[in-house]
């Protein structure tokens, strides 16, 4: 291994009150490559998260980041990491350049040096205008730009987003998209990735794993985890959940059922826009009536939908 790379072997995390958060999860992550790690809520990531990053020590397995154990060198892995949470504590009352000065001084930066880097990391992030305001006066979007800011003070070789884009409006989100795939294409930074927009880690990501009850059930680039559907995609929706159940009884037939919750049935089908017309004649013939109808190709909300489905179901 070297900088910029991150690799697990069978990391287990049980908890005192015997929890498994995460079970026998293995994973390598290459110098500048854009990793997004995906799962429902209590899947495991946000656990897995704060072992890379040595805010929680793994039970067993192997850990290192940037070269380093996580257990026995912790020091040497936060020198090499930046993380920007969902929840930060800069102090509000502090400007923006205020809290990059006092950042690079702690890492032992001179004075000269850390009013330039703040300079240089204002302008980055677009806020070299707003670098003497409070940072209570920031908007919401400018306090995420800032964070990222701030965690880039030491010039780290890894960078850690957890949901970085959370609470942000559209245009907002899409400027933290354009700065994070500059940091990673262009400066080099390998991006390990946290996201509840599915659309974020196909925008973002060379590479996806999907975490579901602390084991990943699924992982590829996000063009092969859309292919592994194989087929098209039909939803339906029906008036209720009794019409529902008998719909997805004969649309069985046709393809496989991808999905079905409530009055919602999705179908996998190879040539879906030939099959739909009848589709339609076989649940009108039933005296099944659909409320609506959407014919698409797989995205990965419909991959991340299948694979958690399946594991629920074993």
């Amino acid at each position: 291994m070297g900088e910029g790379t991150i690799q697990i072997k069978d990391l287990v995390k049980v908890y005192k009150d015997g929890f498994t958060a995460v079970n026998g999860v293995s994973l390598k992550v290459n110098k500048g490559e854009c990793y997004a790690f995906l799962g429902p809520n209590g899947a495991g990531k946000s656990t897995a998260v704060k072992i890379l990053t040595t805010l929680s020590e793994p039970t067993s397995g192997i850990v290192q980041v940037g070269g380093f154990d996580v257990k026995t060198e912790p020091d040497k892995v936060r020198w090499e990491i930046g993380v920007v949470l969902q929840e930060t504590g800069l102090d509000k009352e502090l400007t923006g350049r205020e809290i990059l000065e006092y950042q690079a001084r702690l890492f032992h930066m001179t004075r000269r040096m850390a009013k330039e880097r703040a300079t240089h990391l204002l302008e980055m992030v677009g806020l070299e205008n707003e670098g003497e305001r409070q940072i209570k006066k920031y908007s919401g979007g400018m306090r995420r730009r800032l964070d990222l800011a701030v965690t880039l003070v030491h010039e780290p070789a890894i960078l850690f987003l957890d949901e970085p884009t959370t609470g942000l409006d559209p245009l907002n989100r899409k400027a933290m998209w354009n700065e994070i795939r500059r940091l990673n294409k262009k400066e080099g930074v390998t991006v390990f990735l946290t996201t509840q927009y599915l659309e974020e880690a196909d925008q973002l990501a060379d590479y996806i794993s999907i975490i579901n009850e602390g084991k990943i059930v699924a992982s590829g680039t996000p063009e092969e985890l859309k292919d592994s559907i194989g087929a098209d995609l039909i939803t339906f929706e029906f008036k209720d959940e009794e019409a529902a159940g008998k719909a997805a009884w004969l649309l069985g037939k046709s393809g496989k059922i991808d999905y079905q919750k409530g009055n919602i049935v999705t179908v996998s089908i190879q040539e879906a826009d030939r099959q739909v017309v009848q589709l339609l004649k076989d649940l009108s013939g039933e005296q099944i009536e659909v409320a609506r109808l959407d014919v698409s190709s797989p995205t990965l909300d419909d991959v991340f939908i299948r694979v958690t489905a399946e594991e629920e179901k074993e």
